[in-house]
C-alpha cells in the first residue's frame, strides 16, 4: 500500500509559478506509476499529468497544461512534482496527487493523495 501526502499549493498571481510535491511512504516508490489529477469547485476531476515508473521516461499532459507544466520524479526522495508555469486563473483547482501500479494513472489509479489547493489570482 502506498500513502501519498501533496504539498506546495497556496495562492499566485496569474502569470506566476508555483511547484506541487507529493511525497509517498513505502521502500517500493519507483515501481510505481505516479500523476496529478485536479478538481476544480463544482467540476469532476480530471488528469493533469502523468510519469511512468523507474526512470519516468515517459510523461503525459493534459491538453490545457502541455507547454506550462512539467512532471518528474526523485526516487531517491520518494517524491513526485509538478511544476507548473504560466498560471492561469482556470489552474484553480484541488489537486491530487495519484499511483498506480499498473498503468499510468491517466483515467484512473489506485492510491490517492488528499489533495493540496491551488489558487491562481487574476
Amino acid at each position: 500500500q502506498v500513502q501519498l501526502v501533496e504539498s506546495g499549493g497556496g495562492l499566485v498571481q496569474a502569470g506566476g509559478s508555483m511547484r506541487l510535491s507529493c511525497g509517498a511512504s513505502g521502500r517500493t516508490f519507483s515501481m510505481y506509476n505516479m500523476g496529478w489529477f485536479r478538481q476544480a469547485p463544482g467540476k469532476e476531476r480530471v488528469f493533469v499529468a502523468a510519469i511512468s515508473k523507474n526512470t519516468g521516461s515517459a510523461q503525459r499532459y493534459a491538453d490545457s497544461v502541455k507547454g506550462r507544466f512539467t512532471i518528474s520524479r526523485d526516487n531517491a526522495k520518494n517524491t513526485v512534482y509538478l511544476q507548473m508555469n504560466s498560471l492561469k486563473p482556470e489552474d484553480t483547482a484541488v489537486y491530487y496527487c495519484a499511483a498506480d501500479y499498473s498503468r499510468m494513472p491517466i483515467t484512473q489509479a489506485t492510491y490517492w493523495g488528499q489533495g493540496t489547493q491551488v489558487t491562481v489570482s487574476s
